[in-house]
């Protein structure tokens, strides 16, 4: 028997197919996972590290689907709250990415409240030309996850059009379909599109199709942020269906959910249109994190046709402008998702402020904060906006508990984040955030599987590991195989659980005990190593 880097033996085994567990030995060498045999198998002296592990559960690592770690991984490679749930693989992109990057960006890093701490970054950012000198990039700077990305829709249509608000040309529907396919050369997964947020929004069907052909091609897949997730939820839903059936590619739903209590009860019948859809053949799937709030930014309330042109902040200022602006959330026409106009204001917590005396209104409803400034909550939100420079992020209790339960059920469900990684030393500066950067995949395990058994152990692993894996065409990744990457997760069944809430998000999980990311120990006995062993990945 060659000698082996790392055994690990005692555990539970659950390998990430959805199979049963089993008692087993795992055995990695070098960046691959040697075997998987019988207990006591393998001899203790052919082994250069010995782990005994009774009691615990290994699995492979989490893949999130899902994640938001570009700018947090750029102040620190180690993506502490990721790696401590269990994550060692982070796929990112959602509308926005940092590459291809061209004088139509307005900001290479993104609109952020990192950006002023980034100098170095910001800089070469402005060098990355193509697709894969960003990921590259980020690998030689060192990375404790390995990470991919889909391309940013947003950014896609702002390299060609800038913040343009109307239908895309033939010469500039060319310009997107040459990059998209530069870009899948490149590596990744697909496009990405949250039709929400401007510059997405201000993309039709059609151009959104003609871009997925190119994706298709590829054999990529389109993932997106619905244009609706509250009244025109079912609309959204048949045009990312037809997208799919017109492209001739597979469709990913972000962040499944029914969004607004008066659109709480169309669950079920979403999910019954995502059923009906599969069984004739389509390949829809999507994922979900296990929190019955959401998080963006505070400018969601407000139309997106405002920031046309990058004129956000122009308009916000402008009093004839903020009057239609105002007129538009009080009285949506339906043509955007009006986040807060009929649940109203105080389903809404501003927490991104950054500016000192505006920290006064952390955790605060938007009513409340209306009311201590003596204004009209749309006023005020405009005035906020416009006084911070910034988005301000947002939470939303817009959300159902119970249809959080129901979705969990779905076999083609998968668990991801929707959040960046941080270090709670240096993430309390920038201020809250949602508890989901720090407990998603602990959440599950340690309350829907362990508490209240609504889904086995392991079908949430199997949504964790090979489901997102076998979805984006990682073929390495995501199971516990002889030959695969070793990418493991050791954990605490009997402990795993989230720690950070909305009050106070800034908690690591606690339970997972060692993580491995190509055969790199990074995490040890629940702390960091600080190894960045990361690599790029691709389909």
């Amino acid at each position: 028997m060659p000698a082996v880097d790392v055994l690990i033996r005692g555990a539970r085994v659950i390998d990430g197919s959805g199979n049963p567990w089993f008692y087993g030995d795992v055995a990695l060498s070098g960046e691959i996972i040697m075997a998987i045999t019988p207990p006591n198998t393998i001899a203790s002296e052919h082994a250069l590290e010995v782990i005994e592990a009774e009691g615990m559960v290994v699995c492979p690592g989490f893949i999130d689907i899902q994640s938001h770690s570009i700018v947090p991984l750029m102040m620190d490679g180690r993506s502490l709250s990721k790696v401590t749930q269990g994550v060692t693989t982070e796929i990112m992109g959602e509308a926005w990415t940092p590459a291809p990057y061209n004088e139509n960006v307005q900001n290479p890093i993104g609109l952020s409240e990192y950006s002023r701490r980034l100098p170095e970054w910001t800089l070469r950012a402005s060098t990355w030309d193509r697709f894969s000198d960003w990921l590259e990039d980020m690998v030689e700077h060192g990375v404790s996850v390995n990470i991919g990305s889909f391309l940013g829709g947003g950014t896609l249509r702002q390299l060609v059009m800038g913040l343009e608000m109307r239908t895309a040309t033939e010469d500039e529907l060319a310009a997107m379909r040459r990059i998209m396919a530069e870009t899948m050369d490149d590596g990744a997964f697909g496009v990405s599109y949250a039709l929400i947020y401007p510059p997405d929004a201000y993309t039709n069907t059609q151009e959104l199709v003609e871009v997925c052909k190119v994706v298709a091609e590829y054999k990529g897949i389109y993932i997106t942020h619905l244009r609706s997730e509250a009244d025109e939820i079912f609309t959204a839903l048949e045009e990312a269906f037809q997208i799919g059936r017109e492209a001739k590619l597979p469709i990913e739903i972000y962040h499944l959910k029914a969004s607004g209590k008066p659109n709480w009860d169309k669950m079920p019948s979403v999910l019954e249109l995502i059923n009906k859809e599969r069984s004739l053949g389509l390949d829809v799937t999507a994922d979900m994190y296990p929190y019955a709030a959401s998080g963006t930014g505070l400018t969601s309330v407000l139309p997106t046709w405002i920031a046309e042109d990058g004129r956000l902040f122009d308009n916000l200022a402008d009093p004839e402008i903020r009057e239609l602006i105002k007129a538009d959330v009080l009285e949506p026409k339906g043509d955007w998702e009006a986040m807060a106009s009929k649940d109203g204001p105080h389903i809404v917590m501003p927490i991104g402020f950054q500016k000192e005396h505006n920290k006064q209104y952390i955790g605060k409803r938007l009513d409340e904060i209306a009311d201590m400034r003596g204004q009209n909550w749309v006023d005020a939100t405009m005035d906020l906006i416009l006084n911070e420079g910034q988005r301000i992020s947002t939470i939303y209790y817009s959300m159902s508990e119970d249809n959080v339960r129901m979705q969990l059920k779905e076999p083609w469900i998968k668990f991801s984040t929707d959040a960046g990684g941080f270090d709670p030393d240096w993430a309390k500066e920038l201020g809250p955030t949602h508890p989901r950067a720090y407990g998603t995949y602990p959440k599950v395990l340690g309350q829907y599987v362990r508490e209240e058994g609504i889904i086995p152990l392991e079908d949430a692993v199997r949504k964790m590991t090979s489901a997102v894996a076998d979805r984006i065409g990682l073929r390495d990744r995501g199971l516990l195989r002889a030959g695969m990457k070793a990418d493991v997760t050791l954990f605490d069944p009997k402990l795993i659980m989230d720690q950070a809430t909305f009050e106070n998000p800034h908690r690591l999980s606690v339970g997972v005990r060692d993580v491995w990311v190509n055969g790199k120990r990074v995490l040890e006995k629940g702390k960091h190593t600080g190894a960045k062993p990361g690599q790029f990945v691709k389909p």
